[in-house]
């Protein structure tokens, strides 16, 4: 054949090869556009940043919120709890924070003094399903600034005790100690009983939240005239810095940390300490990580006080609606099906984590748990935090004194005068600001005036 008969053939023949290249080029775009068709189908869409495993889980939740609200679709981002408040300033910074988010309790009043969070009442008002009356008053409480809600709380933790019952009963206690005076009683039964290497309870020093939890049962606010100085001279917190030191001076506690104690299950499982204050996660752990025969040994019971059942600090974190959202209708819609009671139960499931209406539990789930017990009548009695930015420098502060307490370098009276220092130290720009925006504006000169 010759050339010019080849010619045609090959011509025809790369025409084939590229309508192959067009068709399998148009074939993957369309794969392509499928697997997007979420971003360009017209549904608004929702940012939701949630921190750690809860940020996992919760988006095996999202499903039937979408089902339930076709219009709307829920882009979540699962934020590093270590990096959180970080990333969430920086957006703010940036301009670029997402529509909701999860945030944790103490952090509430700092982003509603950035002017960063909507107000939630009216909202609150239009969504009968939202009652503040359900929660726990401790919890709500801590989403409200200045008699305004800025936050609906998601999932609410508290510490209280953990403790052996079969080693109680064995020096003759019966009932789990609800004062400070019966705990101590309690305490130094065990400490005879346990012998010079071992102990009544675990206050871990590297934790400001035995020493907290003690301190917040006190008449007397942590901070006073308006979160503008530390109180922790006030009788009742020098009470509870004294029963911290007691503990102990007696050899009641170890001088130990978290991180020095190899395995803190083990070591309540083989009685190295009767009582452990923490929080409901460990319901879980105790449950997974003690053998079968030390199951029926222990068990959950609300946190002493001076003279009877005490306070505690309500933590957790809580829903916000971030004020330059375009989307904050279709965020709401999120938020109030996140907190509705058969979700919260099922994230509950998912998670461990407590939830913080009352509604929800009534559910069975929580109502045969022996171990939660303790945790629903202590929520009743759970406290906010100071609601000030700088709070939780100040708690690291309270760890930071409470180990030289415990260590036996500070007295009782020098601790809290250290503690109102150090406290007063980091409110001092809040001091001046406030104090500036409570003056008059100068008035301004008249023509004639200073001449």
């Amino acid at each position: 054949m010759s050339e010019g008969a080849r010619t045609p053939r090959r011509f025809a023949a790369a025409r084939r090869l590229l309508a192959l290249a067009a068709l399998a080029a148009l074939a993957l775009l369309t794969v392509l556009l499928g697997s997007c068709s979420g971003r360009g189908d017209g549904r608004t869409v929702v940012k939701f940043w949630a921190m750690g495993f809860e940020g996992e889980m919760v988006q095996r939740l999202i499903p039937e919120f979408e089902r339930r609200n076709p219009g709307i679709r829920v882009q979540v981002q699962q934020l590093p709890i270590i990096s959180a408040h970080e990333k969430l300033l920086t957006a703010f910074a940036g301009d670029s924070l997402p529509d909701v988010c999860a945030i944790g309790n103490t952090w509430v009043s700092e982003f509603a003094l950035l002017d960063a969070l909507e107000p939630l009442d009216g909202r609150l008002r239009a969504t009968p399903s939202l009652r503040a009356q359900d929660y726990f008053a401790g919890a709500w409480d801590t989403g409200v600034i200045d008699a305004q809600a800025y936050a609906v709380p998601w999932y609410v933790e508290t510490r209280l005790p953990f403790y052996r019952r079969d080693l109680l009963q064995k020096v003759g206690i019966a009932a789990p100690p609800k004062t400070w005076d019966e705990w101590k009683t309690a305490m130094a039964a065990i400490k005879r009983e346990v012998g010079p290497d071992r102990y009544a309870v675990l206050f871990p020093l590297n934790e400001p939240e035995p020493l907290l939890n003690l301190g917040i049962q006190a008449d007397e606010p942590l901070l006073r005239d308006g979160g503008r100085y530390g109180n922790f001279r006030s009788p009742g917190f020098k009470r509870a810095l004294a029963f911290y030191r007691e503990a102990f001076e007696r050899k009641w506690a170890p001088l130990a940390s978290n991180t020095q104690i190899a395995n803190v299950w083990n070591e309540f499982g083989r009685g190295y300490f009767s009582f452990y204050v923490n929080g409901p996660w460990n319901i879980a752990e105790f449950k997974k990580r003690l053998p079968a025969d030390l199951q029926d040994t222990w068990m959950t019971m609300p946190l002493p006080g001076e003279h009877g059942p005490g306070a505690s600090v309500a933590g957790g974190a809580s829903f916000v609606l971030f004020r330059g959202s375009p989307r904050q209708d279709a965020a709401w819609k999120l938020i109030a099906y996140l907190s509705e009671p058969q979700t919260q139960m099922q994230f509950h499931g998912l998670t461990g984590n407590l939830p913080p209406r009352r509604e929800s539990w009534n559910a069975p789930a929580l109502v045969a748990d022996p171990y939660a017990r303790a945790f629903r009548d202590q929520l009743e009695r759970a406290r906010p935090a100071p609601k000030v930015p700088e709070w939780e420098r100040i708690a690291m502060e309270i760890k930071l004194v409470g180990e030289q307490l415990a260590n036996g370098r500070l007295s009782v009276d020098q601790a809290a005068e250290e503690l109102d220092r150090r406290a007063d130290r980091i409110l001092e720009k809040r001091r001046w600001m406030l104090d500036h925006a409570a003056k008059p504006a100068a008035k301004p000169a008249t023509a004639g005036e200073g001449a």
